[in-house]
């Protein structure tokens, strides 16, 4: 059965390697929903968060395959109920919206949202929430016309707490055991 997965990749800053691992989801005919790229925590180390709608055997696969790529330190996959996450969203409305402007105002309160900026000719709107909210907030928004719309990716953080220092750490320690176990001498 298909589940949406959220699949965080800590990398190295490398070009290229976001076009790689890409091509993986691309070579098994995978849709991507959803991805965002930041820096993390840790300096120099960036996070990918990419967001699928597959079988857990497959997301395992993937992971897997990601977690091969050298620049990749590491990554993971989660379930909706063991992350925390949003995204963003910006409308931009007819200014005639001004002339509905209770109905308007009380549209904009309800939904938690935020009036950027305002002109005669326009609106902008800023929504942060899950899909759903930012997708009810669109169809809401339509009927006083709407101009341009974008939405940011999924920007995601886990909930159990093992952070990444502690991942780097135990990777850190394999590599040297690593190391050791191969060391002749």
């Amino acid at each position: 059965m298909k589940t949406t997965y959220t699949i965080s990749i800590f990398t190295e800053d490398r070009i290229g390697l976001l076009n790689r691992i890409t091509i993986i989801f691309t070579r098994r005919h995978i849709n991507i929903e959803s991805i965002t790229a930041s820096v993390s925590e840790v300096k120099s180390i960036y996070r990918y968060t990419i967001v699928v709608n597959v079988t857990k055997d497959l997301v395992e696969k993937l992971v897997g395959q990601i977690d091969k790529q050298i620049e990749v330190l590491k990554a993971f996959y989660h379930q909706s109920p063991e992350i925390v996450s949003r995204e963003i969203a910006l409308y931009k409305v007819s200014g005639d919206a001004l002339k509905e402007n209770e109905l308007f105002t009380r549209t904009i309160k309800e939904n938690h949202a935020t009036i950027l900026s305002v002109s005669s000719e326009y609106i902008v709107v800023e929504k942060t929430g899950e899909e759903p909210e930012i997708s009810r907030l669109f169809n809401e928004l339509e009927k006083f016309g709407m101009l341009e719309f974008a939405r940011s990716g999924k920007v995601a953080i886990t909930k159990p707490m093992k952070t990444l220092n502690t991942y780097l750490k135990e990777i850190e320690n394999n590599s040297t055991k690593t190391i050791k176990h191969f060391n002749y001498n």
